[in-house]
């Protein structure tokens, strides 16, 4: 399972370039919080559609 970090800057407003930051793994947010925002918090989410890391095949459903 894939999945990435997400940070929300509520001080931004929705749609502004820097609301969202979403991060590969947690050790990189990590690395972003120690300059940008150390009493910040991330959420981790799994990627939908992301092909199978050992045979490339992608986990989407199709209708």
């Amino acid at each position: 399972m894939k999945t990435v970090w997400i940070y929300v800057d509520t001080k931004k407003q929705v749609g502004d370039r820097d609301h969202l930051k979403v991060f590969a793994n947690s050790d990189l947010a990590d690395e972003w919080f120690v300059v940008n925002d150390p009493e910040g918090v991330v959420f981790e989410y799994e990627v939908i559609g992301v092909a199978d890391d050992d045979t490339g095949s992608g986990r989407q459903r199709h209708r």
